[in-house]
């Protein structure tokens, strides 16, 4: 007998760490649009934050991942994998040709970066220390932590692991007076997600890739967030028209299926012999079917096309929002990861949103953050827009 909505709350209460408020219970998903446990539909614009990327359920990685599940979910890293292999090089072809280590997460693949720094630092000079940037996030785990800015997220678990710095994003100066003889690498996002929607400049991220080159340092991004079609390329940094030593990527490599990955430039790939990383469940069959899908579909659906057309309307529709209500106080970002600057009323417009049933997310400080589906349509946007103003009706 199934159980009642009711009982699997108790259950939840019961059983499940407490880490999450949470209000919706969530059953089924098609596209841009998601049903809760009775049965009510909701416009999604935060997409389980920026993981289905290509719409809930696609029919595409969904048939992957069923006709792969039939045949080898596991095998383990002791033996080759055919689509790892192909993964690999569709990612290595699409970016700047390194090579590429699978994981499952974004924070691992962060922490994939940040040993791949220090292991390139212990032969430079003994070098280990990171300068990553103001407002930063970069994952949950006690390394990612110590390389997060934002002290909250860091309470209770000290003491941080060292060999961090912070220096203020968008200001080349302050990372150049954090630099010392210390330091191995600068690792930041090119758009700032978790930490408020804050895009880099070209002028910065430029700047550091000349200064990483005048100090001999790597440059390191963060595109857990940012890749994968989200700001209107297949990786963000190609906006900005440099190449860093190494990436990072999760979220929407999978379309949902768990799945994390870094690369790096292939002048470094012999820093990792066998044996000095590793990973269980890093690059399974399993996921690399769900990530091949992705990939190909974003091919063949034309997908980096319809994110540029789409943030273009999407940011008009909201400045027509922001002369309307002065409760808006800005609107930025880049592709479609954009932030709507609210100020201490953003947890009430996100509830009046919810009422609308239109799921938006926060970021930052009074940031509200808008991931649609990287294939949403101008309807789509209208109908989010139009439940939007109703949600900023009811707090005007």
């Amino acid at each position: 007998m199934k159980e009642t909505l009711a009982q699997l709350l108790q259950l939840d209460r019961d059983f499940v760490l407490p880490t999450y408020g949470r209000e919706l219970m969530l059953v089924r998903g098609e596209g841009s649009r998601v049903w809760d446990y009775y049965g009510n539909e909701y416009l999604d614009f935060g997409m389980g934050i920026s993981v289905c990327n290509l719409g809930h359920c696609h029919p595409a990685v969904t048939a992957a991942i069923q006709e792969q599940a039939a045949r080898l979910v596991h095998c383990s890293n002791l033996y080759h994998n055919e689509l790892q292999a192909r993964l690999a090089a569709v990612i290595a072809g699409l970016s700047f040709g390194g090579k590429v280590f699978f994981c499952n997460s974004g924070a691992e693949a962060n922490e994939g970066m940040i040993k791949f720094a220090r292991r390139w630092g212990s032969r430079n000079g003994a070098r280990s220390e990171i300068i990553c940037a103001s407002h930063c996030f970069h994952g949950r785990t006690l390394a990612t932590l110590a390389a997060t800015a934002t002290a909250k997220y860091r309470e209770g678990f000290a003491p941080d692991m060292g060999g961090f710095v912070f220096a203020t994003y968008n200001d080349l100066q302050a990372v150049r007076d954090a630099i010392n003889s210390n330091t191995v690498a600068v690792m930041v996002e090119p758009v700032q997600g978790e930490g408020g929607v804050h895009p880099a400049s070209k002028e910065f991220l430029q700047g550091l890739r000349q200064l990483c080159d005048e100090k001999n340092l790597l440059l390191l991004l963060d595109e857990v967030q940012t890749g994968m079609g989200r700001c209107g390329h297949y990786f963000a940094y190609e906006n900005f028209g440099i190449v860093p030593d190494a990436i990072s990527l999760a979220k929407a490599l999978g379309n949902g299926f768990p799945m994390g990955a870094f690369v790096i430039r292939s002048d470094y790939a012999s820093l990792f012999a066998p044996g000095v990383h590793g990973s269980t469940f890093g690059g399974t069959p399993l996921a690399c079917a769900a990530s091949l899908a992705v990939f190909r579909t974003m091919e063949e659906e034309n997908v980096i096309d319809n994110v540029r057309q789409m943030s273009r309307y999407l940011f008009a529709r909201l400045e027509e929002l922001k002369r309307e209500f002065a409760m808006i106080k800005e609107v930025r970002g880049l592709g479609l990861l954009i932030g709507l600057q609210i100020g201490d009323k953003v947890k009430e417009l996100q509830k009046a949103c919810l009422d609308q049933r239109l799921l938006v997310l926060t970021a930052g400080e009074g940031v509200l953050r808008m991931l649609p589906s990287l294939k949403v349509s101008r309807e789509e946007i209208d109908l989010a827009c139009q439940k939007l103003r109703q949600a900023l009706l009811k707090l005007a």
